[in-house]
């Protein structure tokens, strides 16, 4: 090969691997997402100097835009109040008698954890009753006494088909649950699991419950002399055809106590004005928050800058923002809204549907932006909740109108639970996530599994700008059609729908 050859090779090369240059809408998510994930943030932790930094860089935003404040809350202006409660656990205690004399157990062999602060159930009976999964327990069986449940479930039964089975058993009036780790779950996990912090909302109920964990070496002391004297022998009973629930002969005092500390956050919600606002209002949502430091020494990184979880939420919402403030007036209102909280359990968006600006029922629909640019522009569009409300014959035509296709199936819907939109549907508001990140699942889940909740997840990563950008064009377009009344007409949104549930 000549010399001149040669430098047009590499000249040709150079250029080919030249990265595509932004478009200005690009920039300007680039920015925001770098901004946001950035180290000066620390993570957005929840009442942080992370989080005033990113609610002042959102508002200011917002404010330039042309949004007005939104909260409705005299001298709160953009941001409305909430008060988070952490209760971490502290004191962990359980002792048993049988017959007349005390079980003697290892230490640390039990583990309780209460929802209060502190709590004490003291010698009460233990009452077995199998998986938990079956017919109800009556109230009078529950009263007074301790349920004692296996954690595997029967043959050909998943976990997602039987929910909160401690949950009901307390519901129903037990004093406490003890939970015989038998199934996949060891009492290290339990442990490690548990012992992390639990975050409410300040104000709602938060029970004063006692749950305990056993592993199975532990609950066969426990039984030892008994007529059920082996975790077989519990399994084998319970998944007996005629099972009812019995005594075990033995009774427990459960005691845990917990710290409790109160932190002061905020949404922030902002607002574009529409020419109808009678006509209902249009919702949509992004959250702010992450987790702040989340590893350790001596590793070096040490923050989760939740870049695309979910800093990419919020420069699609704002920009989708600033668009729609520079096109003509919608019929409808539009609100916006940056939720605190969803890491912690979805507690901000529950502070919304619990002191909305408007009636919840004037929402006519609600968009969520969570982890997008993951893909490149122009692929199929996923929706989080498809089939689940009346918004979908809208979607499609939207969808169709910008010339794109939806994704095939509901595979999006795994993440239904997991994200803002969840609260607002169990609120009877029709809430939704689209976007074409959740058009290809095999990405979605890569995301989970490689970078999620991880100090990874970095602006320098691979952040597909054209797909956030997509993704603003679809927030944009979805927002006119449902603010528009000739298109989505009050009659057909204020039809009443069940939660969860097609109409």
């Amino acid at each position: 090969m000549t010399g001149g050859l040669l430098v047009g090779a590499l000249l040709h090369g150079a250029l080919s691997a030249a990265p595509k240059r932004l478009t200005p809408l690009e920039i300007a998510l680039k920015a925001h997402v770098e901004t946001l994930a950035s180290d000066d943030f620390g993570g957005r932790e929840p009442g942080t100097d992370g989080e005033t930094k990113t609610l002042r860089y959102l508002a200011r935003q917002w404010f330039d835009i042309g949004l007005e404040a939104g909260t409705n809350i005299p001298g709160s202006g953009w941001f409305a109040p909430v008060e988070l409660v952490e209760r971490e656990p502290v004191l962990s205690r359980a002792t048993f008698v049988r017959g007349k004399k005390r079980v003697a157990l290892p230490t640390d062999s039990v583990f309780v954890v209460t929802s209060g602060l502190r709590s004490l159930v003291q010698d009460a009976p233990l009452l077995f009753v199998g998986h938990g999964t079956g017919g109800a327990v009556g109230r009078a069986e529950l009263a007074g006494r301790v349920a004692v449940m296996l954690d595997s479930l029967p043959a050909g039964m998943a976990a997602a088909d039987v929910g909160d089975r401690a949950g009901r058993l307390l519901d129903a009036g037990a004093l406490g649950v003890l939970t015989v780790l038998d199934g996949d779950r060891g009492l290290e996990d339990v442990v490690a699991r548990r012992r992390r912090a639990g975050y409410a909302v300040s104000g709602d109920s938060l029970g004063n419950e006692i749950e305990a964990f056993v592993s199975p070496a532990t609950t066969e002391l426990l039984l030892a002399g008994t007529a059920h004297p082996t975790v077989a022998k519990l399994r084998g009973d319970a998944n007996g055809q005629r099972f009812t629930p019995y005594s075990l002969g033995i009774t427990g005092t459960f005691e845990a106590t917990s710290d409790e500390t109160r932190i002061k956050t905020h949404n922030l919600i902002g607002r574009l004005a529409g020419r109808n606002p009678a006509a209902g209002a249009v919702l949509v949502m992004a959250h702010w928050d992450h987790f702040g430091e989340c590893a350790s020494a001596p590793a070096e990184d040490l923050i989760c800058n939740g870049a695309i979880d979910n800093a990419s939420g919020l420069a699609v919402v704002t920009e989708a923002a600033r668009v729609l403030a520079k096109g003509k007036p919608l019929d409808r209102d539009v609100y916006f809204l940056a939720t605190t909280g969803e890491e912690l359990g979805l507690l901000g968006a529950m502070a919304f549907a619990e002191n909305p600006p408007i009636p919840l029922d004037r929402f006519v629909a609600a968009f969520n932006v969570d982890s997008t640019g993951l893909v490149p522009a122009g692929g199929p569009i996923g929706v989080v909740g498809k089939g689940m409300t009346r918004l979908d014959p809208l979607i499609a035509d939207v969808v169709r109108r910008m010339k794109r296709k939806l994704a095939v199936g509901e595979g999006a819907n795994a993440y239904i639970k997991r994200q803002d939109s969840w609260v607002l549907m169990q609120h009877d508001v029709p809430t939704v996530m689209v976007s074409g990140s959740y058009g290809n699942m095999d990405r979605i889940e890569r995301f989970m599994e490689d970078t999620y909740h991880r100090p990874g997840d970095e602006a320098g990563t691979a952040i597909d700008y054209s797909g956030m950008a997509d993704d603003v064009n679809l927030q944009v377009e979805l927002v006119r059609a449902f603010a528009d009344t000739k298109r989505y007409p009050a009659k057909a949104s204020a039809v009443v729908q069940k939660r969860g549930q097609t109409p």
